[in-house]
């Protein structure tokens, strides 16, 4: 039997990244798990970024912004940069993290997440609670252990998540895009 529920952001399991921010003067890193693909061609991304953060002020004033994303070993350094504040200290020190000159951004990346990728601002949806931020990406920096034929390619169970206050680990691959299609030709 199904029941009702209050509606809620119950949208789960979401990835749960690092946001760096800033640049060489004043920069930060956020931790976020609103976060989401928008488009391919040319590639968009969305943050949403509660209104009190620290963060938020530093977006507005540079127009930009790096999503590292969180491998498990990055677990503890995740959790940190999401509940002190870098209005208070250098998160990149409290979280024992590598601060990595952007490429193609002002803002750092940080330098042991497997890929980033550098945006450029290109507009904001203000909410109740949220500004959505969406952004271009202009570079993507990754390790080179996880570049194959020039793309991209993650690991089953490198990466985290986050689901109802809780990391959680990736999994195995269950299955490829267009499988089904495959299985109806024969």
């Amino acid at each position: 039997m199904k029941i009702n529920l209050m509606p809620s952001t119950c949208l789960a399991p979401v990835p749960a990244v690092m946001v760096t921010c800033g640049d060489e003067t004043e920069n930060n890193i956020i931790t976020l798990a609103w976060v989401g693909t928008v488009n391919s061609e040319p590639p968009i991304v969305s943050i949403s970024v509660r209104y009190a953060r620290h963060s938020l002020p530093l977006i507005e004033r540079t127009g930009e912004f790096t999503v590292n994303l969180v491998s498990q070993d990055l677990l503890h350094a995740t959790d940190v940069c999401g509940v002190v504040s870098g209005r208070n200290g250098d998160k990149f020190a409290a979280a024992g993290l590598t601060r990595a000159k952007g490429v193609r951004v002002r803002c750092p990346y940080i330098q042991e997440s497997p890929a980033s990728l550098e945006c450029k601002v290109i507009s904001r949806n203000d909410f109740g609670t949220h500004a959505v931020i969406f952004g271009e990406v202009v570079n993507v920096i990754a390790d080179e252990t996880y570049v194959k034929e020039g793309k991209l390619s993650l690991p089953d169970g490198l990466l985290i998540a986050y689901q109802n206050g809780r990391y959680i680990a990736t999994g195995e691959t269950l299955g490829t895009y267009a499988y089904t299609a495959k299985e109806n030709k024969k």
